[in-house]
């Protein structure tokens, strides 16, 4: 089985209306390496893309 794995900021009321739709949300504020994270993925996007030949 192949898991989806996401990343995202959203308000408390997005968060209200998606109801259980998340395994785990964690505050922003109680993720103490999320600035890191972010920039993982925005490398990871870039290699990808300078891979690909695909213009950034």
């Amino acid at each position: 089985m192949e898991r989806i794995v996401a990343v995202g900021l959203l308000t408390r009321r997005e968060v209200k209306l998606l109801g259980p739709a998340f395994d785990r949300i964690w505050p922003v504020e109680e993720a103490p390496h999320f600035n890191e994270l972010l920039r993982a993925i925005d490398d990871a996007d870039r290699r990808l893309k300078h891979e690909s030949g695909r213009p950034s």
